[in-house]
Order: C-alpha cells, then structure tokens, then sequence
C-alpha cells in the first residue's frame, strides 16, 4: 500500500496526515476517497490506518489524519474537544478535493466512535461529502457519556466540569484529568481489556485531558444534525453489545436521518474488541462499507 505524507491547515493549525493509495500505479485514479476520523483518544496509526489498510487494496484512496493537539499535529495537548474536530475533518475534505489523484465528486466519511458523530456533523454542513459511514457513533454526547458512568463517579464529573468552568474564566486554563474520569472504559469488560492489551501500544495514548473537553463533549449533539445528510446516503454500523457507546445511540441516529440510510448491527459484539486486521467481523464490516460505498459512487478500478 503506497503512502505519502500530505499534511493540511485546520484553523491555521498544520494536521499531520498520510494519504494511502492503491497499488496500481495510479491507473485507478481519479480514486474515491475515504476520510476516516478516529474516535476518543485516537490517532491515526489506530483505527483509520486499520481501514486504509483495508480499502486501499480495493480501489480506494484513504487520508488517515491526527487530529490537532494528537500525535504529531499542531495544536494544544488535551484539548479533546469533538467540535473542533468537525473542523479538521472539514480542513481534510478540503485538501482532498484539491489533489488531482483523488475525484472531488467521491468523498466518503467514515468515523470510529466520538467519530462516528464528528463526520455525521461535518457531512451535515457539507455537501462534496458523498457518503457517510458511521461506526460505533456517539450521538448524544451528554447521554452517552452518563450511560458510561455510576452515579457516584457522574456526580463527581459534573461538580468537576462546574469548578473547572470558574478556572478556565479566572485562569484561562483548565484542569488535565484523566481521559479515563470522562471515559468509564472500566465499566465495558471488553473495550477496556482491548484498550490496554492493544491501544496503549500507540505512543500518546492515554494521555490526560482537560475538563473543558469534557464540557464541550456534553453538548456534542450530531443526533441535531443528521437529517441534514440526506439525500446522500447514510451506513449505521453499530456493536448490538457495545457497553461503552450503547446501542441506543444508533438507533438515534437512524431514526432521525433521511433517507437513504441503513443500519447494521453486530450481534453478540461491543464497541472494539473485533478490531484487528484479521478478525472476520472486521472484515464483514469492510465488505459491507465497500458494498455501500460501491452503490453510492460506482464501483472503484481494482486490478
């Protein structure tokens, strides 16, 4: 899989990226191009690597970005804010409409968990977006965050959230926490055995947060916004078991979007434990965006 670096400008800020193209000597382009945005803590070599990996192969040019403030991007460290990322997700749109390998007329998001809701929202406000491909997707920041917590460790976020709002206007900075107070990973068996066994292998994971990101992350609402994608087409894909971002948050989504649209679930699987290259759900899940992706923008030149 050939890949070449190419950085853009998001707010002035420079994101590191890398465009992955098919190997075919560029006799498939101008190619369909995949936008992944990660999810939560994510950076690029995780999930939207994973699916470059996956989709190139089959004919489609896929840009895998950090977002600012992660990985080798520009920006302030902690700043997990998923607004802003609608943002970087618009500035890579912008870039690849402008590369003369890739077509302008087939753009296609496809976000990983809090991603999941950051390309719902860009696509919203955009119309080069073709498709759209949601995974796992928050769709109520406020309501999928509270669903992660007990009530003990909710009560104690929020009092933190409203201190920290007094800081911020005081001091103009906020507090780093750890990303693990806003993200009860430990009250999903599987997604936090995953997380530690897999995700801390990638340098800068797990590193703190402040809590103005988890201020902006509850009134994060791309349920709001949805309808907006149609008429393009919209694929929900969603762990029928997934205990960290529930089933709940797709159902959401699909009931409030246009059509076209589709929602898939995965029975007896949760948020990311059948994450890996190999895995057969993995795999399924990329015939199916392949397949949806294919009636959306034609089928893509594979030798």
């Amino acid at each position: 899989m050939p890949s070449v670096p190419l950085s853009f400008y998001s707010n002035r800020l420079r994101i590191d990226a890398d465009l992955h193209l098919p190997d075919d000597n560029g006799s498939g382009a101008p190619y369909p191009v995949v936008v992944p945005a990660s999810g939560y803590q994510g950076l690029k070599v995780i999930h939207p690597e994973r699916f470059a990996r996956a989709l190139a192969p089959r004919g489609y040019a896929v840009l895998a970005f950090d977002y600012r403030g992660f990985g080798l991007s520009e920006g302030e460290r902690g700043r997990l804010v998923p607004q802003d990322w609608v943002e970087d997700v618009r500035a890579a749109v912008d870039r690849v409409s402008a590369h003369e390998l890739l077509d302008a007329d087939r753009i296609a998001l496809l976000g990983w968990g809090l991603g999941g809701g950051v390309v719902v929202a860009e696509a919203a406000d955009d119309p080069r977006v073709g498709a759209v491909v949601s995974c796992n997707a928050v769709a109520d920041g406020y309501r999928s965050t509270r669903n992660m917590h007990d009530e003990t460790s909710w009560s104690t976020l929020l009092r933190r959230i409203d201190a920290d709002r007094a800081v911020r206007a005081t001091a103009g900075r906020s507090e780093i926490t750890s990303p693990w107070d806003i993200v009860r990973l430990d009250l999903d068996d599987r997604t936090d055995g995953y997380v530690g066994e897999e995700l801390y292998r990638a340098p800068g994971f797990g590193s703190g947060v402040t809590l103005e990101s988890a201020d902006y992350l509850l009134r994060f609402r791309p349920f709001e916004v949805v309808h907006r994608i149609a008429p393009r087409p919209l694929l929900i894909v969603h762990g029928e078991r997934n205990e960290l971002h529930k089933p709940e948050e797709a159902a959401d989504l699909f009931e409030r979007a246009g059509e076209p649209k589709r929602l898939e679930l995965l029975p007896e699987h949760g948020h990311t434990e059948w994450m890996f290259d190999d895995h057969t759900t993995f795999k399924s899940v990329v015939d199916l965006i392949d397949e949806f992706l294919g009636q959306a923008f034609g089928p893509t030149k594979v030798e």
